[in-house]
């Protein structure tokens, strides 16, 4: 019975463990744990009345709510595994008082020590498996913490990327170029280099799906309210004379149609046509889209 228990506390190691990594090393059009918390978060912060104040805070506090979830059921796991075997397996430190406390509190204590790396010494393992299994606790809490500021410095990068490419597409949008003025080099270049952004962004939503919960402040600098713009300077650029502007141009709407089909599978679910889902995609983030 004492080795179900453990093994139980294991499980949910394995569960936490599971989800980290597929969260920042390996994402899948699937998910886990932490996007299911993600999205419930954004779900509940659109059905507020105080959308615009409440919604730029989803993003930040989703992630600080997974890698608290993540610290809970790792801390939590590993003092199932100890519970059973406290404290017969364990030796406490002479006046430390901590034998005197209830089993599962040392349990937890000691998981919380091991998992912080601090080292106390006033409960130690006395089996042997245990002194192998206490040590790999406080290099998975290092693990946790090494992540956890990974994945906060590769995120914002993310959203830069993503704010630049709005921003552009809003300034191109103010200008509002013709047929005539894209049908040359210059027109050929830019929509090569908007394509290359928007095939930049696509990856971004792949390998960094939480980025799509954090708000992009004002209109302009939002790609929900100005993506749909670039659908638009693709049909300019297919209907000029120059091959080369028309091949940028084909590159371009392939980009976007890419980048439809990721925003769809796994966050949108319209199964419509790119034009739909980036509608969708600007109603999701409380923008109008703009127009032609």
């Amino acid at each position: 019975m004492e080795w179900l228990v453990s093994l139980l506390g294991a499980a949910l190691i394995m569960v936490a463990l599971r989800d980290l990594f597929h969260t920042l090393w390996h994402p899948t059009r699937h998910g886990g744990l932490s996007r299911l918390v993600m999205a419930a978060l954004w779900k509940l912060a659109g059905r507020l009345r105080a959308r615009r104040r409440v919604v730029g805070l989803v993003g930040p506090l989703a992630m600080v709510t997974v890698v608290g979830m993540w610290a809970v059921t790792i801390i939590l796991g590993w003092a199932i595994v100890y519970w059973p075997h406290m404290p017969e397996a364990f030796a406490f430190a002479p006046g430390s008082g901590l034998s005197q406390e209830p089993e599962l509190l040392d349990s937890i204590y000691l998981s919380l020590v091991m998992v912080a790396t601090l080292g106390l010494g006033d409960i130690v393992p006395a089996e042997g498996w245990l002194r192998v299994a206490s040590p790999l606790e406080a290099l998975i809490g290092f693990v946790l913490l090494t992540a956890t500021v990974s994945w906060v410095l590769e995120i914002f990068p993310t959203l830069t990327r993503r704010r630049v490419l709005a921003i552009r597409l809003a300034l191109l949008h103010r200008t509002d170029p013709s047929v005539r003025q894209l049908d040359c080099a210059v027109g050929a270049s830019l929509l090569g280099s908007l394509a290359t952004e928007v095939v930049r962004v696509r990856i971004d939503f792949t390998q960094y799906a939480e980025g799509y919960y954090f708000h992009d402040g004002e209109d302009h600098s939002s790609l929900a309210a100005t993506i749909g713009y670039a659908t638009h300077l693709a049909q300019l650029g297919q209907a000029a004379r120059r091959v080369d502007v028309r091949l940028t141009a084909a590159l371009l709407a392939g980009a976007l149609e890419d980048l439809a089909t990721i925003l769809d599978q796994r966050f949108l679910h319209t199964d419509g046509e790119p034009a739909e889902v980036f509608a969708a995609y600007a109603a999701d983030h409380g923008r109008a889209p703009t127009g032609a």
